[in-house]
């Protein structure tokens, strides 16, 4: 059997700034498997230890269930052994959920991002915790706190309380929820589990807690940025670091959202403005015009994060 990472190898892997995995297509809304080998060569050579695919960055909601799962292939077969690969699914019930983990498992997967369906609030702390203990009989469980953001603070932590009591083989959390949920979340569960959160702003806030590391809008693009952050964040030196979240990271994530498309459309943009994939997304959602993609070329210019 192969052998799975430590959960000390799992924190330090999720330790820093880490990139999500955004899907991309052609034109014809095909998956470009050409450009997911280059976002994840480009993620491990900018010294990424961890590559992440997601329920929302990677599209799963608008991929079929064999796209993600030849998806999930194509990336830890390219990975190889690189990086350790954490993956992910839609919101599938536990018996296609186990079928998954076997998959990805058999695959090579280190850890299975869960995203559990609670359609009309039909879960509760105890149906959650049992999920995800079945689903970790078979490959090593990350929770996201994405599913708890319409439930609200004390139905996640007593979730999570659950969890610490009766999962053993849950190894990580991605921090969807942030704020006051996230400061208690990380000193609930830190010391077993490895925790990071999105965005360098939301890691300054809850790291005193207990967060190891944190999605980066910028180290798929410019690594440099999110090291620059990173190395003032480990010297102590937070007002450098704060520089780069008002600088870099709130500017230009509130310039992507405000597009067409939101966010996820000029995640795409900057791509292909950086040369990894092209702008694409699957219809029906918004793919930037030629117009948008040079507002945004000139934008981050202005940000001074292009020539």
């Amino acid at each position: 059997m192969e052998k799975r990472p430590s959960r000390d190898e799992i924190r330090a892997a999720l330790t820093g700034p880490i990139w999500s995995i955004y899907t991309p297509f052609l034109r014809d809304g095909s998956i470009d498997y050409a450009g997911l080998c280059q976002q994840i060569d480009f993620t491990i050579a900018a010294g990424g230890k961890t590559v992440l695919l997601t329920a929302g960055d990677s599209h799963y909601i608008i991929l079929s269930d064999q796209e993600i799962a030849d998806v999930t292939k194509a990336t830890i077969e390219h990975c190889a052994g690189r990086a350790m690969v954490v993956v992910a699914a839609r919101t599938y019930g536990t018996p296609q959920s186990v079928e998954f983990a076997k998959f990805a498992r058999d695959a090579g997967a280190d850890v299975y991002m869960v995203l559990p369906p609670d359609w009309g609030n039909s879960s509760t702390p105890e149906t959650l915790t049992e999920h995800y203990s079945t689903i970790a009989e078979h490959l090593p469980v990350m929770l996201v706190t994405n599913v708890f953001l319409p439930r609200g603070v004390e139905f996640g932590l007593s979730t999570l309380r659950l969890c610490l009591e009766r999962v053993e083989n849950i190894v990580a959390i991605k921090d969807d929820f942030c704020g006051q949920f996230g400061r208690k979340m990380a000193l609930l569960v830190h010391d077993r589990w490895a925790v990071f959160t999105v965005l360098k702003q939301n890691h300054l806030d809850v790291h005193p807690y207990g967060c190891d590391g944190y999605l980066s809008l910028l180290v798929g693009v410019r690594p440099d940025l999110s090291r620059r952050y990173w190395q003032a964040f480990q010297a102590g030196d937070l007002a450098s670091a704060r520089r780069v979240i008002s600088d870099y990271e709130m500017p230009l994530l509130d310039y992507l959202v405000a597009l067409p498309g939101s966010w996820d459309a000029g995640a795409h943009g900057m791509l292909e403005l950086f040369g990894l994939s092209a702008r694409w997304r699957r219809k029906p959602y918004h793919s930037l015009s030629d117009a948008e993609m040079e507002q945004l070329k000139a934008k981050l210019q202005a940000l001074k994060m292009m020539t």
